[in-house]
């Protein structure tokens, strides 16, 4: 498959596509956020990100540019947007220690605070399981037996590619059951 037959068929939301283009550019994106931010978790999360980000919206890339340019835009974008986050908190930490106005909170949760826990996360579940049972096995092993990819590509038999397709699947699904029972 060439790389513009791939991006055709992804826009029509063709799974082999979406894994094709993965497998083609995925060294290329991880490499470049490895030489920005020298953390692998890190950049393999970012690199995630960057292809969740551009397979949801792969109608609207412009082929006048290389898929390989785009996908390192959006990359460096999503890394550029993460370092604001973060300075936004340090500024604040920061202005927050200046003002002298450091207290001692108690941070441990009230029994609203547990109950309310305990109700989210029994909702997530029922979520979780309206999904098919390859996504909640793939959500299951990654967030809540938080094992890496590597190690949920040796428990699934698995290519390492085929789980993080999988999960980032699951993660999009997840969000529009979430997001139709509110």
């Amino acid at each position: 498959m060439e790389i513009k037959e791939a991006i055709k068929r992804a826009k029509i939301n063709d799974q082999k596509a979406f894994n094709y283009l993965l497998d083609t550019f995925w060294d290329d994106v991880y490499g470049f956020q490895l030489k920005r931010i020298e953390n692998e978790n890190d950049a393999e999360d970012i690199t995630i990100q960057t292809f969740s980000r551009a397979f949801d919206r792969i109608e609207t890339y412009n082929e006048d540019y290389t898929f390989k340019t785009w996908l390192i835009t959006i990359s460096k974008n999503i890394h550029i947007d993460l370092l604001r986050k973060q300075h936004k908190n340090i500024s604040k930490n920061k202005l927050h220690h200046d003002a002298h106005t450091l207290q001692i909170l108690d941070e441990s949760p009230s029994a609203e605070d547990k109950l309310i826990t305990e109700q989210n996360l029994a909702k997530l579940l029922r979520d979780i399981k309206k999904l098919n049972p390859h996504y909640q096995d793939v959500i299951n092993l990654r967030y809540f037996q938080e094992l890496s990819y590597k190690e949920i590509s040796k428990e699934l038999d698995e290519p390492m590619n085929n789980v993080k397709v999988k999960l980032l699947r699951a993660k999009k699904l997840l969000a529009e059951i979430i997001q139709k029972s509110r």
